[in-house]
């Protein structure tokens, strides 16, 4: 009978990992208990939420702490380990982004495609005001916010369907998704720029905007210049 063929018995079950490290002294438990969390969050793909690393550590460990000492650890490394979408990921420090993009050609990152000014722009205020509707955003701008803009964002699963609207027709509106948060290194939507430094920049008004006061230009669809400052500003503080 081949290796293929044989069953598992019921009762032999995958040996688990020992987490409680009685056999260590305190100080050894604490580096072992760093090295499981800090090689989960190095081997995974995307953010590594609390609950899946607290698989690895004793039950009443305190995980903050394990974190912070890791990233005291890697305070001199060109990386860092990173609090994104609600979850921890080992990042490339930004201050290294023009090696990164020198050596490969390609931006610091997770590789997405760069947007371009109307993309970003849309995008700022889908993140802000969302859920939102294709043609509320529309009325924001002036002009149509087209179905092929909104797809770009989609196919970066920067956004994705919210609930419908109530309003008629119960049109879908868009959110911003986690692979969003990730890629602009947020853990949380809280940590959005400020909207009143967007204000203090003479840009935007969120007011002006729900009202569908638009900035001059954008509504004629000759503010091109407008529009590339206001994604400019929202780039340099999401970067």
């Amino acid at each position: 009978m081949s290796q293929a063929s044989v069953r598992r018995k019921p009762d032999d079950q995958p040996a688990l990992l020992d987490t409680e490290l009685e056999h260590l002294p305190p100080e050894l438990r604490w580096r072992e208990w760093m090295g499981c969390v800090e090689a989960v969050t190095f081997g995974a793909s995307e953010p590594v939420p609390r609950e899946v690393l607290a698989r690895v550590v004793e039950r009443n460990c305190n995980l903050d702490l394990i974190i912070d000492d890791i990233r005291a650890e890697l305070a001199g490394r060109p990386y860092e380990l990173a609090s994104v979408a609600g979850g921890w990921q080992h990042r490339t420090k930004k201050v290294f982004g023009d090696a990164i993009n020198a050596a490969f050609g390609t931006p610091a990152g997770q590789g997405a495609k760069e947007l371009s000014q109307s993309e970003a722009l849309v995008l700022m205020c889908i993140a802000y005001f969302q859920p939102i509707t294709r043609g509320e955003l529309s009325s924001f701008f002036g002009k149509e916010v087209s179905r092929d803009l909104i797809g770009v964002l989609r196919a970066q699963d920067l956004i994705a369907s919210g609930p419908r609207s109530p309003q008629p027709g119960a049109p879908y509106t868009y959110v911003t998704t986690k692979n969003f948060l990730s890629q602009f290194g947020l853990d949380t939507l809280r940590q959005l720029p400020d909207f009143e430094a967007l204000e203090d920049a003479g840009l935007l008004s969120k007011e002006k905007l729900l009202a569908g006061d638009i900035p001059a230009g954008l509504a004629s669809g000759e503010g091109d210049s407008e529009e590339e400052r206001v994604a400019d500003v929202v780039d340099d503080q999401l970067s």
